[in-house]
């Protein structure tokens, strides 16, 4: 199983990154957004993972 953290090519609303950690884990894009929304430093964690996760390749 060859599973990377990517961001989400087809679930995004700003970068994709809410997206590409739901489909990582496996859950709701929707739960991931709340989290950021009320974890105290997710402007700062979501500008990290903005800049260094890689796209997801297009699917086809």
């Amino acid at each position: 199983m060859d599973k990377k953290l990517r961001k989400s090519s087809s679930d995004k609303s700003i970068a994709g990154i809410c997206g590409g950690i739901a489909e990582y884990f496996g859950i709701s894009s929707f739960m991931v957004r709340l989290l950021f929304i009320f974890l105290p430093s997710n402007l700062l964690i979501y500008i990290i993972f903005a800049n260094t996760l890689s796209d997801s390749p297009p699917s086809l």
